[in-house]
């Protein structure tokens, strides 16, 4: 029996959350990425930073959107005389919400290890100073599944600066429809991109104007839409996390507009345009200010493409922690990008 298009995007999210992601080691997800819209149909494109762009259809008023398959992560930055590693952060990794979780180590010779991410001294028992000490990155190591206590017997292992350290993400959907795991930031908004590819070939529509996907893979570093805009874009659009938190308005179930972040407003053509088009589909949304973002519309504006640029997203609860959204706000994401880019009369 044919999935729906709300099946196909849990799946597709389930499968991308199981393939580890962090902000430069991203050449599997982008495969396995490239690989379902090769199975819709479609051609993607990989770019040189290892991302890719895919032209899905349609004639006129080029629109670009965007979804970043990078997550949060570490990366190996001592191999420590105890053997055990101290890290340092790719991208907004807080300890605060990483501590105790359970990691991967990727080497270069392609042997992978797990570990937990830890408190040096970290027993309650032992340690006096365990609720004055401040927990930072300096005072926090990865405890390997291995016995080694040693640097050289860590080393031995394969083990050195650099290597890529993946934190469990730990997906989960629940009765309620609650989708919680870490890196929902921005899969989910991959799999919403994927399921609008998927209508489109199933129903042999063509959108009203010409779309090209870009699924970048540095946007946690700033830099995922600085490059590969076609010249004939006039707008990008990305779909990210909407921010939930004090003095905003949207919850897990809705799909957040975002009017300014804080890199200025965005284009006002643009958000009017989606208020517009989810007022005319009856689409649970809510306008925010995000006072703390950037997105890969930000980027592409600042690389010097000439575009105008808006922000969406299913909201997104403790945003770079263990994150939870809802099915609902990924359908109205769904739905809103939709009705926004529209279809031929």
């Amino acid at each position: 029996m044919e999935m729906t298009v709300q099946e196909y995007m849990l799946n597709a999210l389930i499968k991308m959350m199981a393939t580890d992601s962090p902000t430069g080691m991203t050449a599997a997800v982008v495969a396995q990425f490239a690989q379902m819209l090769r199975e819709l149909g479609y051609a993607p494109i990989e770019t040189n930073k290892g991302g890719l762009v895919v032209y899905l259809g349609g004639e006129g008023d080029p629109i670009m959107v965007s979804a970043h398959l990078d997550t949060l992560g570490a990366m190996v930055a001592e191999v420590k005389a105890n053997g055990r590693l101290r890290v340092m952060p790719l991208g907004g990794l807080r300890v605060q919400n990483t501590e105790g979780e359970n990691v991967r180590v990727y080497t270069r010779s392609g042997r992978v290890y797990t570990g937990t991410f830890q408190l040096s001294n970290p027993s309650v028992h032992v340690n006096r100073d365990y609720e004055e000490e401040k927990h930072t990155f300096l005072n926090m190591e990865v405890v390997l599944d291995e016995f080694t206590s040693s640097k050289e017997e860590t080393r031995g292992l394969g083990i050195a600066n650099g290597d890529f350290v993946c934190f469990e993400p730990r997906m989960t959907v629940t009765e309620r429809g609650y989708l919680k795991s870490r890196f929902l930031d921005d899969k989910l908004c991959a799999a919403i991109l994927l399921g609008y590819a998927k209508d489109l070939k199933a129903r042999g529509a063509a959108p009203a104007r010409k779309v090209y996907l870009h699924i970048t893979v540095y946007e946690e570093v700033g830099h995922g839409g600085a490059g590969s805009v076609p010249s004939d874009v006039t707008e990008f659009l990305a779909l990210d996390m909407g921010c939930i938190g004090d003095g905003l308005e949207c919850g897990e179930r809705q799909v957040s507009i975002c009017a300014k972040d804080n890199h200025g407003p965005y284009h006002k053509k643009m958000v009017d345009g989606l208020v517009a088009a989810a007022e005319r589909n009856q689409i649970d949304y809510a306008i925010d200010l995000y006072p703390r973002y950037g997105s890969d519309a930000d980027v592409a504006v600042e690389a010097g493409n000439d575009v105008r640029h808006g922000l969406i997203g299913p909201g997104v609860y403790a945003s770079h922690g263990y994150e939870r959204s809802h099915i609902d706000g990924m359908m109205n994401t769904y739905r809103l990008l939709k009705a926004y880019i529209g279809e031929p009369a």
